[in-house]
């Protein structure tokens, strides 16, 4: 049987919106969630099926009944190994591999961190969106290290509201072509949609605004090892600004397509890693941090350029 959790309308709350209501509880997720859950007939004022736009009173009784969310067709439970760093009842912490695929898409429906998580999680949470499960924030498919995922929708939205006001922090590592001269810096350059190649990102003057700050670990003969601390979150963003300032990474196919072919040294990827995350726990609210050690890949690379140096 689904969950139904009730709430009795306070006097503060008196003529608001119930989606805006719903929402801004965060037990629901986002508001295009709470509509979701309205328009199938799952939220009742005082036993009544509601509207997104009732106004409501003090006094009523607002009944939200939590039903697993249906997988979208396509997507099915997979044996997928995670490599879970932590879990509890609120977030699951993995350390994601190169090559997972977080998010399913059309011709890409299989072998997704989605289809690892049905397998993971006996089936959809209920409340979350099949499409994203928990899913905060992403890294891209040949970038491993430590991914978050919420575990309900409270959760999510909890997460989410750290990551939109740069509250959490985040740590990489990449190994960049080059001698990075600097000991460290920061580079801030607005990134937007590539205007010919439309997958792409770019340095565009009216982008996004956009913050990466680095540090150097180790130097090598041709390639630099960085730990990296982007502010903003935006799409490719260290591999763009990497590539902006003559350093792209090594192994990057799109952002470092063409530079120095004539070494042997090769990641079989973009050599980029999330070392760590440090955020709130969404419930107890302790300032909890995750790490990822350089895996094996990386690990062999290092090695390489220690040897050709």
């Amino acid at each position: 049987m689904a969950d139904v959790e009730r709430i009795r309308v306070e006097t503060h709350a008196a003529r608001q919106r119930l989606d805006q209501f719903l929402a801004q509880h965060g037990r629901w997720g986002s508001r295009s969630q709470v509509h979701r859950l309205i328009a199938e007939g799952c939220v009742r004022i005082d036993g009544q099926l509601a509207k997104s736009g009732a106004l409501l009173r003090a006094g009523q009784t607002i009944s939200v009944q939590m039903i697993a969310a249906s997988v979208p067709a396509g997507v099915e439970a997979e044996a997928i190994p995670l490599n879970v760093i932590y879990e509890d009842d609120w977030i699951l912490v993995i350390n994601k591999p190169a090559g997972l695929v977080v998010h399913p898409a059309p011709g890409n429906w299989r072998g997704t961190l989605v289809s690892a998580l049905l397998h993971h999680w006996h089936g959809m949470r209920p409340g979350l969106d099949p499409q994203r499960p928990g899913i905060v924030h992403r890294l891209d498919k040949d970038t491993s290290g430590v991914l978050v995922i919420a575990k309900d929708v409270a959760t999510l939205a909890h997460l989410g509201t750290q990551f939109r006001t740069r509250e959490v922090e985040k740590q990489y590592l990449a190994f960049v072509w080059g001698r990075v001269s600097r000991a460290s810096g920061i580079i801030a350059q607005p990134i937007g949609r590539n205007p010919v190649h439309r997958k792409r990102m770019a340095i565009r003057a009216g982008g996004r605004a956009a913050e990466t700050r680095f540090e150097v670990v180790e130097r090598f003969d041709a390639v630099t090892l960085l730990r990296l601390f982007p502010k903003t979150g935006r799409t490719h963003q260290i591999r763009v600004h990497l590539a902006a300032i003559g350093h792209p990474i090594v192994g990057d196919a799109v952002y470092g397509r063409g530079r120095h072919p004539a070494l042997s040294v090769s990641a079989g990827r973009q050599a980029l890693h999330a070392e760590a995350l440090v955020f709130r726990h969404p419930h107890t609210g302790a300032r909890t941090q995750f790490t990822a050690v350089l895996p094996d890949d990386l690990v062999a690379l290092r090695r390489s350029c220690a040897h050709a140096a």
